[in-house]
């Protein structure tokens, strides 16, 4: 169901190597022209697509990006530098701490306000000037996943409408469109993985904490991995940035804890097999997700799935997410949990 989510949500909007800009609102052109900074507002599994978009908006676009939480937002006195597009992002649109930070951000001096969200008729949709629906259609379990990758996707359009008007050229344009349109694709050749991975799901259906590893824009990923297992497996599990290691999670390495990375073959590979050797040399179990031209090799203690080639830096984030939402999902039903309902949890949190 995600490619089919993914390329309707970029249906009609990427065409001819270019982005119609006007999928944001008839007002996008001039907001987006005058946008000097982007704040980025959201809960959950939204926050982590905020925190990989923050990555490509900086790199790509060359525009400075602040995200926050929105239950957080509200309590700290932001400051608003001039020409700040404010972005809240969520499924429902009905996210209480997310609509009550658009709600004071609207008397905060901001530019203006994008909603990136999958109900049309939702609060957050009607109060926002600017909009980017993600047509991933319903989603009926509580931990989302289209949600998050179609989030992902609009955001990519965020990124390729601001690069725009910040010295990119109608060359890095279409490449940056060509890798979009390429998702789905690279989605579907991913979850043929589902196999492998619901065999690798037996070594974790026992365990109570595990640890989940990403560098970059692979860092949110690796958040969204952990929450992902622990809201349908109740498995106890935390993301971390792998340089981190050392600074605290280490200490919990041992046999017993099985640690996932994500390792697309980008910038910083080398400095991620650098964490993991140390993860090894530790008696930690690697469970290493990895473009097949990594140089990372199955060995004693260390299983390696390999990922699709070549997947670029903007691709990365979902198509690395995909076998993480696999392996929360395999281990739950061995757990026995309920995946669509798990405990204490709402689809949509409307009270603060």
């Amino acid at each position: 169901e995600q490619p089919r989510a993914i390329a309707n949500t970029l249906q009609a909007r990427l065409a001819n190597g270019r982005l119609l800009e006007a999928a944001f609102g008839p007002a996008a052109q001039e907001v987006l022209r005058r946008t000097q900074n982007v704040h980025i507002v959201a809960c959950g599994t939204s926050f982590h697509a905020a925190a990989c978009a923050r990555y490509f908006i900086e790199q790509v676009a060359k525009i400075p990006c602040s995200v926050d939480i929105a239950s957080e937002y509200r309590y700290r006195s932001p400051l608003v530098p001039p020409n700040s597009l404010f972005v809240t992002i969520s499924q429902s649109g009905e996210t209480a701490d997310t609509l009550a930070a658009l709600r004071l951000a609207r008397q905060s001096g901001y530019l203006s306000s994008l909603a990136i969200c999958n109900v049309p008729e939702s609060s957050l949709v009607r109060e926002s000037e600017l909009v980017m629906l993600t047509r991933a259609g319903p989603e009926i379990g509580v931990a989302s996943t289209k949600a998050f990758t179609t989030q992902l996707a609009a955001l990519g359009m965020l990124v390729i409408a601001l690069a725009r008007h910040n010295g990119a050229d109608a060359e890095r344009e279409r490449g940056l469109v060509t890798r979009l349109i390429e998702l789905p694709g690279l989605v579907e050749k991913t979850l043929e993985l589902d196999a492998v991975i619901q065999r690798l799901a037996e070594r974790f259906a026992d365990k109570h904490h595990a640890l989940f590893l990403g560098r970059g824009a692979l860092f949110p990923v690796a958040l969204e991995g952990a929450l992902k297992l622990k809201e349908i497996s109740y498995i106890h599990a935390e993301g971390y940035p792998a340089g981190e290691l050392k600074h605290g999670p280490l200490a919990l390495v041992d046999a017993g804890m099985p640690v996932v990375a994500v390792a697309p073959n980008n910038d910083l590979l080398e400095k991620l097999k650098s964490n993991l050797m140390e993860v090894r040399a530790r008696g930690g179990e690697l469970f290493v997700f990895a473009d097949s031209e990594s140089g990372i090799r199955p060995s004693d203690g260390v299983t390696v799935i390999e990922m699709p080639r070549r997947v670029s830096y903007v691709q990365a984030p979902v198509v690395y997410t995909i076998p993480l939402q696999l392996l929360a999902y395999h281990v739950a039903i061995l757990r026995g949990t309920d995946v669509d309902q798990p405990r204490n949890l709402a689809k949509s949190v409307t009270v603060e």
